[in-house]
């Protein structure tokens, strides 16, 4: 991406200043704007892990914390505030960020973004009161005949049409940036990348509308809703609303990636043809969660989740390889040639940012990704359908993986943005190991409960106060699985109280500088933006050796993992002892 030199009226030009870690333009009444939106973000992220070391200790049986009414209300309000209102206030955030300051623009329409933001604002006050208050006591889904409160509806209506507002109004900078000759040539990979989540979430946004609108009306007694009609339009918005997060995380690895080693894309085409899969294959892959639906006939199911769906995989592979490829790179450039792994090694593994990329590409890889695929094959979803085990996976998904990678990227805008220095930045190196070690621990526990068949959505997971009582499912894995849950929430509340506790005090307390303290850089300030601080050189796709050899091996590991795991489930599959007959 080239951006021109663009002459400004005289009152604009003052509205600008000029970032002296990156070299960005910065419309300075965006600053405001990009806050707003990221501290609603982090207000949803504290008050969700509340609610989820709550309901996790819940479910370890040796603290049983929670009474079962509170335990369903927590656990409703709990799937809303973190998947979306926490996700799409930060990815509301990037769009401003990238909108704006990665391309040197002035923000169009000031009031306008003002008006969504409080629109979003307001929806999520609404509907997490209403759900904290025990009016949608129905879990995420909500499935007809269940009814939430009309206001409930009312709030997440209010919400996704601030969103939808905040992604068309994205799209808009970025024409007028190419109208007005602000851009010139190609937009920069990390706003290619944010457009393409712009683009599923309007997708998202607007199947959100169409399900919720009828649902609110039969909340107010003027319809009947057919369950099976809005299963299929309710899962546009769920599977979607998951789907913005992944093109958001890929667009945050490239920006970690670049500030923190310099690292650049090895071939930016193929990663641009990779959100284009994104967008033909995300949506179609929404149909996993309808697999045991007997309205959707078999092949439908089939055709979606196991063939569109592999584009969005192909996808995530081109990034897989392409991102640690780019780091490599870079880290071979500052002279880490030693051996495969020696430029790993040498990473910059102190700094939040690389540390949060790293875990969060790792986990979402070898965890996430590989679990997300077996769930998408009917014949083995059948195995682990509605179990915990599920839950694990949306885990390794949403928070290892994209949770992650947007604490990384906000360790540099928060501050940058603010003028501030990053508060507590010792506090922020150690926070990315706390939190994902609890992550790890607590996906274990979940997986391994589901595993063994333990149910997700129940109060008591052993059915010990039922009234058909069993012991199958109070086993000493089952205990060991639901106190690794347990012991693991604990553990990533506490990184998530550390995160919070840093953004505060970096917007409300951070020393003030011209030249903000965000830790060391890969990157150096010129008029264009950020550039390596040091020559990187051209990825040669003509090379007959492999330019990233450590990268090259990583690959075949993952690949060789992939293929064992989906072995050792059918195996499992073969061995479930349902007899037919």
């Amino acid at each position: 991406m080239t951006t021109a030199s663009v002459s400004h009226p005289q009152g604009v030009a003052a509205l600008f200043r000029t970032c002296r870690v990156t070299g960005y333009q910065v419309f300075t009444p965006v600053q405001r704007l990009i806050v707003f939106q990221a501290v609603a973000a982090v207000l949803s992220l504290a008050t969700g892990g509340v609610l989820a070391l709550l309901m996790a200790l819940t479910r370890w049986e040796a603290v049983g914390l929670l009474p079962p009414e509170l335990y369903y209300r927590f656990t409703s309000a709990h799937g809303t505030v973190m998947l979306v209102f926490w996700i799409v206030f930060f990815e509301i955030a990037a769009l401003l960020f990238g909108g704006t300051i990665l391309i040197n623009h002035r923000l169009k329409g000031v009031a306008v973004a003002w008006t969504y933001s409080w629109m979003m604002a307001i929806g999520a006050v609404l509907t997490t009161v209403m759900a904290l208050s025990g009016h949608a006591n129905n879990m995420f889904t909500a499935y007809p005949p269940l009814v939430n409160h009309p206001l409930w509806y009312v709030g997440i209506l209010l919400f996704a049409v601030g969103a939808l507002l905040a992604c068309c109004h994205f799209v808009v900078q970025l024409w007028t940036a190419r109208k007005e000759g602000v851009v010139v040539g190609p937009f920069s990979l990390v706003v290619y990348a944010l457009l393409a989540a712009a683009v599923i979430a309007i997708w998202t946004l607007l199947h959100g509308a169409v399900a919720y609108v009828p649902a609110l009306f039969q909340a107010l007694g003027w319809m009947t809703l057919d369950p099976a009609i809005y299963r299929t339009l309710f899962w546009g918005f769920g599977h979607g609303a998951q789907q913005i997060n992944l093109a958001a995380m890929v667009a945050c690895w490239y920006a970690l990636a670049a500030l923190t080693t310099g690292a650049r894309p090895v071939n930016e085409g193929l990663s641009r043809f990779a959100f284009v899969l994104y967008l033909i294959g995300i949506n179609m892959g929404s149909m996993h969660h309808l697999l045991v639906d007997p309205g959707i006939g078999m092949h439908a199911r089939i055709i979606n989740t196991s063939y569109f769906m592999y584009a969005a995989l192909l996808g995530s592979l081109i990034h897989a390889f392409s991102v640690p490829a780019a780091v490599e790179t870079a880290q071979r450039a500052r002279g880490h040639v030693q051996g495969l792994f020696g430029w790993l090694v040498a990473g910059p593994w102190r700094e939040p940012g690389f540390s949060s990329l790293m875990i969060s590409l790792i986990g979402f890889g070898f965890i996430a990704g590989v679990s997300g695929v077996l769930m998408g094959t009917m014949q083995l979803n059948m195995i682990i359908h509605n179990t915990l085990f599920v839950v694990g996976h949306f885990h390794a998904t949403v928070v290892l993986g994209t949770t992650m990678a947007f604490m990384g990227l906000s360790y540099y805008v928060v501050p940058l943005v603010m003028k501030r220095d990053l508060a507590m930045l010792g506090m922020a190196r150690l926070t990315p190991y706390v939190y994902g070690a609890g992550l790890l621990t607590l996906i274990a526990g979940l997986m391994l409960a589901g595993k063994n068949g333990v149910s997700r959505r129940t109060w008591d997971a052993t059915y010990g106060a039922g009234y058909l009582q069993v012991d199958t499912l109070s086993t000493p894995v089952i205990t060991f699985a639901n106190a690794l849950i347990g012991i693991g929430a604990l553990v990533a509340v506490a990184g998530g109280i550390m995160y919070v506790l840093i953004m505060v005090a970096t917007v409300f307390f951070g020393r003030p500088s011209e030249r903000p303290n965000v830790g060391r850089l890969g990157v150096m300030a010129t008029p264009a933006g950020p550039v390596s601080d040091v020559p990187i050189p051209e990825f040669d796709h003509a090379a007959t050796r492999p330019q990233a050899p450590g990268t090259t091996v990583a690959v075949y590991v993952f690949l060789a993992y992939f293929v064992v795991m989906f072995g050792w489930a059918f195996l499992n599959l073969g061995r479930v002892g349902w007899g037919i007959g």
